[in-house]
């Protein structure tokens, strides 16, 4: 059986370009080694890993090394720094990071693998856990964000967290989403714990609890269904004068090209819909396609609530549309900056990160 995950959260972020200067990268990793070495040191590996995953502790750590709270560049630039600030050390600290931006995102099946001699597990259940977790926020989970960075943070015990972000080019923000590994059970219901966001709106959430029975349904029509009826069913509901729903929309699905997919499925008979949604080619129009027939035919209505909770933006002082989480800001800056200050640097460093705390709050 592969780990149990839970995503933690969710942040959104306005969307930039541009690198970070060599000079700036290489300080950050090092205050990021310097400190998930003496987080690792007294609390554990399993420790950072619980800290990576809170979206309110990302953002200070992002704070504290020196990079723009706000921006989505934190993501990538802080979980990149912090792949290299720990290059040399996983055999000592049993503390693993794999995956990254674009196209090294891609190779974190294979670097997962690679670290598997120093592994007290087998790497196939983490290399699972990084696949399904990208899965569930991309196709399970279709927001508007479509993932373009994935970072795998792991133990030599198989504990594990992610850490990945989504793109939307149309309201140029940056979705990120925060998992853990050590506490949910289910991969594919309510999975996010704790989450961060600038921008709400509809979403087509099938790991929400209110599409349990879409799920079901979902997933005996690919297993059970032979392709020729569920097309046929896609054509008649295409032609039928429905009320338009963004991302349940007749218009949009294409039975023909979805053939080839259902007759795999019906081949494959999969086990229920963490199974389905694991198979090879099952993406957003597959999924689209079958939750149409599920709400439609079967009247199993699919969630469209998005399950972002918390705001970086608008979460303010303001208290719209929510108060921020004081206790969990102020818990996340002290917890950093005892670290800073019993990491191995030098007085200026400690002093720059004191003030970049004192000016998050």
């Amino acid at each position: 059986m592969p780990s149990s995950g839970q995503r933690t959260g969710i942040a959104n972020l306005p969307l930039h370009y541009g690198k970070v200067p060599p000079w700036l990268f290489g300080r950050m990793s090092q205050l990021a080694r310097e400190i998930t070495v003496v987080i690792v040191d007294e609390f554990g590996a399993e420790e950072m890993l619980r800290r990576l995953s809170d979206p309110f502790w990302f953002q200070a750590f992002g704070c504290v090394l020196g990079y723009d709270w706000h921006s989505s560049g934190v993501t990538t630039t802080v979980c990149g720094a912090l792949k290299e600030g720990m290059r040399g050390l996983e055999r000592e600290l049993g503390l693993f990071v794999a995956g990254g931006k674009g196209r090294t995102s891609r190779k974190t099946p294979v670097e997962i693998e690679n670290f598997g001699h120093l592994l007290k597990v087998h790497p196939s259940p983490l290399v699972y856990a990084s696949r399904m977790s990208a899965k569930v926020d991309n196709s399970a989970l279709q927001d508007g964000y479509q993932l373009y960075h994935h970072s795998f943070f792991f133990t030599r015990d198989g504990s594990w967290a992610v850490v990945q972000q989504g793109m939307n080019e149309i309201n140029r923000y940056a979705r990120r989403y925060h998992w853990l590994g050590e506490k949910v059970i289910d991969f594919v219901c309510e999975p996010e714990a704790a989450i961060c966001s600038q921008a709400r709106g509809e979403a087509l959430n099938l790991v929400a609890s209110e599409s349990t029975q879409a799920r079901n349904i979902i997933a005996h029509l690919a297993a059970e269904e032979k392709p020729e009826k569920i097309v046929s069913q896609l054509k008649k509901l295409k032609t039928l004068d429905l009320p338009c729903r963004h991302y349940l929309n007749p218009i949009d699905i294409h039975p023909d090209r979805l053939n080839k997919i259902f007759l795999s499925t019906y081949e494959r008979k999969p086990q229920g819909f963490e199974s389905l949604l694991a198979l090879e080619g099952v993406g957003p129009k597959t999924l689209r396609a079958l939750s149409l027939i599920s709400e439609l035919v079967y009247d199993a209505p699919i969630s469209l609530r998005d399950p972002a909770r918390y705001s970086f933006a608008h979460g303010g002082k303001d208290g719209h549309p929510y108060p921020v989480d004081r206790k969990a800001y102020d818990s996340s800056i002290q917890f950093l900056a005892q670290a800073v200050d019993k990491a191995r640097i030098g007085s200026r460093e400690k002093l720059d990160a004191f003030k970049r705390l004192k000016a998050w709050q």
